[in-house]
Parts: C-alpha cells; sequence; structure tokens
C-alpha cells in the first residue's frame, strides 16, 4: 500500500510563492501519473495540475496556467507543485494523489486511487 506525505504549506501574501512537495512510500510510483488537487473551504476538490510518469506530459487547470509549475524527480520518489504569483482564490487544502494505471504518457485529471492528507496553502490579500 502506497503513501503519500504533503509539505511545504503555509501563509504567504499576495503574489508571492510556495513549493509543495508530495514524498511517496511504501511502494514505488515511477510509473504512475501524479497529481495534485485543492479544496477551499466549502467547496468541492477541484483538479489543479497533473504529470506523466516521464515528466513529459503536464496539464494545468486554467485557473493556475501559467502560475503554477508540476514537476516530479523519481529517483526521489517526489512530486513538486511550484506556485507563483499566488492570488487569495489560491487558499485551499492542497492534496497530492497518484494515478493506479502505470505508464500512461496522458495523465488524467480525475479518477485518482492513491491520496495524501493534504497541507494548508492560504493567502493574504
Amino acid at each position: 500500500q502506497g503513501r503519500l506525505v504533503e509539505s511545504g504549506g503555509g501563509l504567504v501574501q499576495a503574489g508571492g510563492s510556495l513549493r509543495l512537495s508530495c514524498a511517496t512510500s511504501g511502494r514505488t510510483f515511477r510509473l504512475n501519473s501524479m497529481g495534485w488537487f485543492r479544496q477551499a473551504p466549502g467547496k468541492e476538490r477541484e483538479f489543479v495540475a497533473t504529470i506523466s510518469y516521464t515528466g513529459l506530459t503536464t496539464k494545468y487547470a486554467d485557473s493556475v496556467k501559467g502560475r503554477f509549475i508540476i514537476s516530479r524527480v523519481n529517483a526521489v520518489n517526489t512530486v513538486f507543485l511550484q506556485m507563483n504569483d499566488l492570488k487569495p482564490e489560491d487558499t485551499a487544502v492542497y492534496y497530492c494523489a497518484a494515478d493506479s494505471a502505470y505508464s500512461s504518457s496522458d495523465p488524467p485529471i480525475d479518477g485518482y486511487d492513491y491520496w495524501g492528507q493534504g497541507t494548508q496553502v492560504t493567502v493574504s490579500s
């Protein structure tokens, strides 16, 4: 059974940056697509970004395109989300997720099977 642990959240002013990390353990996810999702208070969880197992294909929600960058370093079993030019509407709990399908070059934006516990990101205006 795999485990995903997010870190790097915190409080930042609008226009600032944060880098989230997702460390995986228990089993390897090197052949799986990985994604980031977020859930703001009173709202449903939404897709943020995803990356293929090779790192060659990425997808982003329109709301974060051009500001956020997803990346992965399989050698250390870690996925990152670099968040720049943060806005108050980015405030949410951010979750890391892994897809159960192997070796897909087209990472999905939903249907993930493994989830972390989340890390809080708060952006003040």
